[in-house]
């Protein structure tokens, strides 16, 4: 099938032949049926990409049957036929996700045009769903985006050390992509196909976070009605990644010890070991040397963690790859927000790679998003960017000014970045009172 394919749902067969006649001159492939049911089927066997659908068949109701397709199909558009206007109908169809709901008959000179717009929309959700599969589930090394030296060296070393079942620890500044890494190495791994489970360690209380992790047996504390499973035998034969393992608690820390040397741990409330073959992948962003001279990590775990270490590299170490990075980041923001893709000036390429990137590939990202969507012309220019990245390179334009306040407000946002919005962090880089700090923020509108 091309990927103009149009299906007609309606019981009146003479008006079905009549709307797919004018439908194919247009160069659509056009797929008929008189019934919910055998409409259903069609979806299921053929890639449809806009249902014309009447509202009253015999066999259901076309404004019901639009959010069971958007709920199986969500890249499917559909436009619903009605012999009698009805506004509560059109409403609950626009509500239910149709693209829109016109009359038989005395519309059909503009079912052309409005075939045409829905096709754009469901193109751009297949673009959507395609590139989100590149960035969110097909975690290879070959994903990975960028051809700098840095980058590429963390490469070669996860590709190395995939192909063994050592444990790995993954160091590196917030942002820096250390999950996506931790993906590749299973993917590059004889566990593909096997279990890949990540879990924050910072995200948990401890209670909680040893319960996540090893699970527990009924009766174990109040609300334990029956035993769970934990992530570490959610993840057996595969791969677990313990995420920030420097905020995992001191005591915690020791059955984890116990897993890497003997694989085995006990329940929370059970008596008995479990038995697992998991491998284990960290990461962090503290030193945690540093940690282990303040009494906050183990060393004898430290050892066993960082058999195999990679750093991955900040976005300041491989600016390179900051024109790649934000290409992908353009097409998936404008293919989601619905937009035709976006260029971008020399300015604004210029400003992104003379920025720190504190929250590296995280904030980038982010950047695009907002970039994108305020954006009003099809070229993305450096006053598409928030003001501390823009305060903070070098002015191409004479005519580029900065109040003193404008100055202090990009500062202000810049530590809260720099602190990844702790507030008392970012009030003590700044050298002033939490209250003030407060005071400012109130001020200037600080998000």
């Amino acid at each position: 099938m091309s990927s103009s394919n149009v299906l007609i749902i309606d019981d009146e067969e003479k008006l079905r032949n009549l709307l797919a006649r004018i439908i194919k001159l247009e160069n659509f492939t056009v797929t008929e049926t008189g019934s919910l049911k055998s409409g259903l089927k069609i979806l299921e066997k053929d890639e449809i990409d806009i249902v014309l659908c009447d509202v009253k068949l015999p066999d259901g109701n076309g404004v019901d049957f639009v959010k069971e397709i958007k709920t199986k199909y969500p890249h499917i558009e559909i436009i619903l036929l009605t012999a009698y206007g009805n506004v509560p109908d059109s409403v609950q169809a626009m509500k239910n996700g149709a693209f829109d709901y016109i009359m038989k008959g005395d519309d059909n000179e503009k079912i052309i045009p409005l075939l045409n717009r829905a096709l754009e929309k469901a193109q751009l959700q297949k673009r959507v769903k395609q590139l989100e599969k590149l960035v969110g589930s097909k975690y290879s090394f070959e994903s990975i985006i960028g051809k700098s030296k840095p980058i590429q060296q963390a490469i070669e070393l996860g590709r190395k050390v995939a192909v063994t079942d050592t444990t790995v620890l993954l160091t590196g500044e917030t942002g820096t992509g250390k999950e996506v890494f931790a993906q590749a190495i299973h993917h590059a791994s004889n566990r593909n196909g096997k279990s890949f489970v990540a879990v924050n360690c910072s995200a948990f209380s401890k209670e909680i976070l040893e319960s996540e992790i090893f699970g527990h047996k009924a009766g174990a504390f109040t609300g334990a009605i029956k035993d769970k499973k934990g992530l570490f035998e959610e993840a057996n034969e595969g791969t677990i990644f313990l995420d920030e393992i420097g905020e995992m608690p001191v005591e915690l820390q020791a059955k984890l010890l116990r897993v890497l040397e003997t694989s085995e741990f006990i329940k929370v409330g059970d008596t008995k070991p479990t038995k697992v073959n998991v491998r284990i992948v960290t990461a962090t962003n503290r030193s945690l040397e540093e940690e282990i001279k303040q009494n906050h990590f183990r060393s004898d775990l430290y050892y066993r963690l960082s058999v195999f270490q990679i750093e991955l590299p900040s976005l300041r170490e491989r600016v390179p790859d900051i024109q790649a990075l934000t290409e992908f980041f353009i097409e998936l923001f404008c293919a989601k927000i619905n937009k035709p893709l976006l260029k971008f000036s020399n300015e604004f390429l210029d400003t992104l790679k003379q920025y720190s990137w504190p929250g590296n590939i995280r904030e980038l990202k982010n950047v695009i998003e907002r970039a994108c969507i305020i954006s009003n012309g099809n070229e993305l220019t450096a006053n598409d960017l928030p003001i501390e990245l823009r305060f903070s390179a070098p002015s191409h334009s004479d005519s580029t000014h900065y109040s003193l306040s404008d100055i202090e407000k990009a500062h202000i946002q810049k530590m809260l970045a720099v602190a990844e919005g702790n507030k008392t962090k970012a009030a003590k880089l700044l050298g002033i009172g939490l209250t003030t700090l407060y005071a400012k923020i109130k001020e200037y509108d600080i998000q």
